[in-house]
């Protein structure tokens, strides 16, 4: 029994010798109103979840023959929306990929590493039907909220922030709402590491918006939507049950003389990640003026081997970090060690053999959703590529 619990228990026994009811609350609850001679009934506290082992079982294919899988969302009906680089938002409905798109974004622009990429739901999905997409633009890349109808039908746009630094490579392109409700977007340093130091410029940041695109007041940097600095090319987010949040980083792929140096880092308001200055936890021999100490990452690939990490997932009972590999091709497991958020405790792979593997998320079913990249031009497909694959605890 947790001493939360005995504490409640302790409480509801010394109160029902005095003929009284009650539960535990926190300090600052607010007391209930009720009229006089009446009872609010009042919900059991929560109980944190229990660690608990986890232990992977074989992948099974949820859906086949996509074209370059990136972003993964799940409708509250059970059905699953998939972006498609070239420009296509996809269904896949009881395991089967809808053969018709359910919309085709108009002035996606395909090159490179741009292209259609995040997808999110507004946290009240059912009430708003509020998709919010990230995708490459002639002028630049942009965050768009669509409409889904009824019919299961992509409808208007209205674009929340646009001319975002776009290039063939280092796009970002993750966004994911937080446990604070606020919308946040990865964007990529578009090969000018030096604006990855700048707070007010959106490149190499991570962003944080309101629902409908707007500021939140207690951003870090004033009126800056810039959440987070110093990142090279981030492209995976995810929350702990504490709030924390972690992200992959892409590590230098020739700049500044230097390779791999790959990173899961843990972001907190306001952090500098190093980038140009540090890579990987080292110095990369440049000067430029920084808006803080530079933070190092949780975990790092080294200097001698390249992950190219794509989607990062959780899994707070277990203690674990997921994270895909693109240039790897593996999807790793870190174990953080017990009450330290910056510590790993343990590295294994936890699934290799498929190839390039971009997305990884917690599944309304508690199970893990991870897509293949072997059609981007820098894989080896199989018949079948791309795939959505699911991981369930055994």
């Amino acid at each position: 029994m947790t001493l939360r619990a005995l504490l409640a228990l302790v409480l509801a026994l010394a109160l029902a010798a005095c003929g009284g009811e009650g539960a535990d609350e926190p300090d600052d609850a607010a007391p209930p109103a009720t009229a006089p001679g009446e009872e609010e009934p009042r919900p059991e506290p929560e109980e944190p979840e229990e660690p608990r082992e986890l232990t992977l079982g074989e992948p099974e294919v949820v859906a086949a023959g996509l074209e370059v899988p990136w972003g993964v969302a799940f409708l509250p009906g059970g059905e699953i929306l998939v972006t498609e680089r070239p420009g296509r938002v996809r269904l896949v409905v009881d395991g089967e990929l809808r053969p018709e798109p359910v919309g085709e974004v108009s002035g996606v622009v395909h090159r490179g590493e741009g292209g259609l990429l995040g997808i999110a739901l507004h946290p009240e999905f059912e009430e708003t039907r509020f998709v919010y997409l990230y995708y490459t633009a002639s002028d630049g890349n942009r965050v768009s909220r669509f409409t889904l109808g009824e019919e299961l039908a992509l409808g208007d746009e209205q674009v929340l922030i646009g001319r975002l630094p776009s290039s063939a490579i280092h796009n970002g392109g993750a966004i994911a709402f937080g446990p604070d409700g606020m919308l946040y977007v990865t964007v990529g340093d578009a090969g000018q590491p030096e604006l990855s130091a700048d707070p007010q410029s959106p490149a190499g940041a991570i962003l944080r918006l309101s629902a409908d695109g707007q500021v939140p007041d207690d951003n870090p940097h004033g009126d800056s939507p810039v959440w987070s600095t110093g990142h090279r090319n981030p492209q995976g987010l995810a929350w702990d049950g504490e709030g924390r949040l972690y992200a992959s980083e892409h590590g230098p792929s020739g700049e500044f003389g230097l390779c791999c140096r790959d990173e899961l880092n843990l972001v907190e308001a306001g952090a500098f990640l190093g980038w140009p200055n540090r890579s990987g936890g080292e110095s990369t021999g440049q000067g430029v003026e920084s808006p803080g100490d530079p933070v190092d990452p949780v975990a790092t690939s080294g200097p001698d081997a390249t992950w190219a990490p794509g989607g990062v997932a959780l899994d707070p009972p277990s203690r674990t970090v997921l994270l895909t590999n693109l240039a790897g091709q593996q999807l790793l497991r870190f174990t953080l060690a017990e009450g330290d958020p910056r510590s790993v405790e343990s590295t294994e792979v936890a699934l290799d053999g498929l190839g390039r593997l971009r997305a990884v998320l917690r599944g309304p079913d508690d199970c893990f959703y991870v897509t293949t990249s072997n059609r981007d031009g820098r894989g080896q497909p199989a018949d079948d590529d791309d795939r959505l694959l699911r991981l369930c605890a055994a």
